[in-house]
């Protein structure tokens, strides 16, 4: 399928797509809360939570119903289209607008944020029903255990390319502005319901088999089997794994950008991070290709200690050792281009890894079990060890009179702690499993009901 230049491009522009849209929803949804309505840190992890439940509940439904149904591209041109209106009906989401409608001032901002973490989960229903639960499915099914880590690694490498390309769209909006986040959100969400009206010509339905034979609910139960669990033992320790990893990442994530321009002070931290992202995104492409040379096994842990020395480095400098200007943003360009290269590498191997040991034509009821791993418990978990560690956090006055906090580099260092607790236990388990690690699970509950 890789070889299928019309499958090629069908991944490029629904990954690239779905990633820009998730960007500006995990990276700037918390600076607009935190621009427009003064969000603390408790209402981001609040709003981080809120939307990784409904991610969740939303992948293991509708990735059972496609599996249920036998179908993928309807679930993914369909999702994507109403992806996109519910990303534009975040421009109605002003104080002006809600001052007009309630007739109040003073909780406008209260019930601005209120009103975005409700539609931030009506659009995480849309997106994760179309990305999450389709588009992964259909990814898994229209490739196999030899070109797998190839796409995987383009497909890990977008979330990237889409930072860049956002940071860069981003760069011609004032983020203090009402009309800015306007404009931003009716062009994201006109681009990702035009990707949904192509992909109907342009994606071929994965061969996927008939229509299962199990029921809607058995279906969606059958990863919680305790007989599936013992027949797929690698697949659930490497998700335990991916819960571990993804924590540490959700940790500094949400603050990540407020951090950067806020604590940092660096008001081009676009035009830094640009050559970082550009860096990194590379070293995530030919990542990919070393993950289908010499598998899971002998990759993921130089990813993890890529990631490792990037959290060294952005939490030493400058808060433990004092730099300013172009002293302080060199290592912090390094810190995040080493960090951004050992995120990105370890979700291409895991992403691969959980790929290979998904049973063959299960993919749709397996995608639950991954976004569990990756968005529900990590979401729930890392947001609120970030909160915690940024509880007695500095805090700024604002022209209007209210206060907004300060991140500290101290979540890179949380980060790092857990970071090298999934070091040593997954160094641990690889050692005892010598044998175990690498393949494919295709064939290991074929006919299993």
């Amino acid at each position: 399928m890789m070889k299928n230049r019309k499958f090629q491009i069908a991944l490029i522009i629904f990954s690239l797509t779905g990633q820009i849209a998730w960007v500006v929803e995990n990276m700037y949804f918390n600076v607009f809360i935190y621009k427009m309505f003064r969000a603390s840190a408790s209402d981001i992890a609040l709003m981080v939570t809120a939307s990784a439940i409904a991610a969740t509940l939303t992948t293991i439904l509708m990735g059972a119903l496609s599996d249920r149904i036998g179908k993928r591209k309807i679930f993914m041109c369909a999702g994507y289209i109403a992806w996109g209106i519910s990303i534009i009906s975040f421009a109605l989401i002003r104080t002006d607008v809600i001052s007009s409608l309630f007739g109040m001032v003073t909780g406008a901002a209260t019930v601005g944020i209120t009103l975005t973490i409700i539609m931030d989960c009506v659009m995480t229903f849309f997106g994760s029903t179309a990305n999450d639960a389709a588009y992964n499915a259909w990814l898994t099914d229209s490739t196999d255990a030899t070109n797998r880590g190839a796409a995987e690694g383009i497909n890990s490498m977008m979330p990237l390319i889409s930072i860049l390309v956002v940071f860069g769209g981003f760069m011609g909006f004032d983020l203090d502005q009402a009309s800015s986040w306007t404009a931003i959100y009716c062009i994201i969400g006109g681009l990702v319901l035009l990707i949904g009206i192509l992909g109907f010509f342009l994606v071929d339905e994965a061969p996927v088999r008939n229509p299962d034979s199990l029921g809607y609910f058995a279906t969606i139960l059958y990863g919680f089997r305790p007989a599936v669990i013992r027949k797929n033992a690698v697949l659930y320790f490497s998700m335990a794994a991916f819960i571990i990893f993804n924590i540490s990442i959700q940790i500094y994530m949400p603050y990540l950008i407020i951090y950067y321009e806020q604590t940092l002070g660096m008001a081009d931290y676009v035009l830094i991070m640009a050559p970082a992202i550009i860096l990194a995104a590379a070293v995530t492409f030919f990542f990919g290709r070393l993950i289908d040379r010499f598998g899971f096994r002998k990759t993921v842990l130089p990813a993890l200690f890529l990631l490792a020395l990037g959290f060294v480095l952005l939490w030493l400098v400058p808060s433990v050792i004092q730099a300013e200007g172009m002293a302080m943003k060199i290592p912090v360009f390094i810190g995040s281009f080493l960090m951004m290269s050992g995120y990105l590498s370890g979700m291409a191997a895991y992403g691969t890894q959980l790929r290979n040991y998904t049973p063959e034509h299960m993919a749709g009821r397996f995608q639950g079990l991954r976004i569990l791993s990756q968005v529900l418990i990590p979401g729930i978990i890392g947001p609120q060890i970030g909160a915690w560690v940024l509880r007695d956090a500095p805090t700024i006055s604002n022209s209007d009179g209210t206060t907004s906090f300060l991140p500290s580099a101290d979540i890179f260092l949380t980060a790092l702690i857990v970071l090298l607790i999934l070091i040593a236990v997954l160094s641990a388990w690889l050692l005892h499993n010598k044998n175990g690690v690498e393949g494919s699970a295709s064939m290991e509950l074929r006919g299993d009901r």
